[in-house]
């Protein structure tokens, strides 16, 4: 596989004579040597990616689960939680993945993305609207001249188990129809099996075939089983150049859990300080509640800092949250609980 051309984003290079802080100690320039430079003439190979992934700091699986249970613990005051439900509802890529997913459907999930309770026109617009590639044109109308993006799934979503000229073909759909954002999936089974560079060179052409949309990569965390693995596809994938990287498709058990969610955002936080270009984390699949959301902006406060508190870089794809943060809102508001029936279900 070729090197990638000068004009990339990332580079594998980036990393040397750094050492920054990560979940089981530093990364260091020696745990990276040898690693080809971007432009080089030299070629990515999987020995190289496995000595620079596999040198860094294993992660103290206890400690991990250990800090992330505490955080879990936390409360914020109570002039701060309504702050804190407006946030996470800014956060939300409210999403539909479904077979039986109609463009009536898509149509209904935008108008609540834009106007989330229309009795009370000051809670904020979602972040994004998430769909299948063929449904990316309706939303894209409906979505005309609002805040909210849109964003696809693509590369054979969840599997990501096709052709590169395949999944390619998937990005360009989404992006011709108006995606400004690509949710793409790794192959797991190549990363599993070692084809580090193999992952990599995907996610670098899939990030050039996204243009000017923003690519957030799914490692789906529940098939990579350890914490080591979760943090190594981490920053493989940062390096290969992604804006975000994604916990979880939705479809897979466990998707997103805290110490998952901790350990990425270390990564990310850690990336950051090698690199100069901060990453996104977003997490999916499981977060239901709005007690949920709020545990997670406190590990991100507690984890990456403050700067990640921001739809720019935080995300939590969902459906059925977003009713849970309106009824919570309400009753800070309130003092009184409004049902889901006050709410619609899209």
């Amino acid at each position: 596989m070729a090197a990638n051309d000068q004009n990339a984003r990332p580079g594998l290079d980036v990393l040397a004579g750094t050492t920054v802080s990560a979940p089981g100690g530093a990364v260091t320039d020696t745990a990276l040597a040898g690693v080809p430079v971007p432009g080089s003439g030299a070629v990515l190979s999987d020995a190289a990616l496995r000595r620079a992934l596999h040198g860094l700091p294993g992660v103290d699986q206890t400690g991990a689960q250990a800090r992330a249970a505490a955080l879990a613990t936390r409360s914020i005051k109570r002039e701060a939680k309504l702050w804190a439900l407006d946030m996470a509802v800014r956060m939300v890529d409210l999403t539909t993945l479904e077979g039986a997913d109609t463009p009536g459907k898509i149509r209904g999930l935008c108008a609540k993305a834009r106007q989330p309770d229309p009795a009370d026109p000051a809670v904020p617009p979602v972040a994004a609207v998430c769909v299948y590639p063929d449904l990316v044109a309706t939303a894209r109308a409906e979505l005309a001249g609002s805040a909210v993006a849109v964003a696809s799934v693509a590369t054979a979503f969840p599997s990501g188990r096709a052709s590169l000229a395949v999944k390619l073909a998937d990005v360009a759909e989404a992006v011709d129809a108006g995606a400004d954002e690509v949710d793409m999936v790794i192959d797991r089974g190549a990363f599993l099996s070692g084809r580090y560079a193999q992952v990599y060179e995907e996610v670098r052409a899939v990030r050039e075939a996204c243009g000017n949309a923003h690519l957030k990569v799914i490692l789906e965390t529940g098939e990579l089983v350890t914490l080591d693995n979760v943090s190594r596809a981490s920053w493989l994938v940062m390096l290969a150049g992604a804006d975000f990287i994604k916990t979880s498709t939705g479809k897979v058990q466990p998707a997103a859990t805290p110490p998952v969610a901790l350990v990425m955002l270390s990564a990310a936080r850690d990336f950051a300080a090698a690199t100069g270009r901060r990453v996104g984390v977003k997490v999916a699949g499981g977060v239901r509640t709005a007690k949920d959301a709020i545990r997670y902006l406190v590990l991100v406060r507690e984890t990456a800092g403050p700067e990640w508190l921001t739809p720019d870089y935080f995300r939590i794809g969902a459906s059925s949250l977003l009713n849970d943060l309106l009824m919570q809102r309400s009753k800070q508001l309130t003092g009184a609980y409004a049902g889901p029936d006050y709410f619609t279900l899209d």
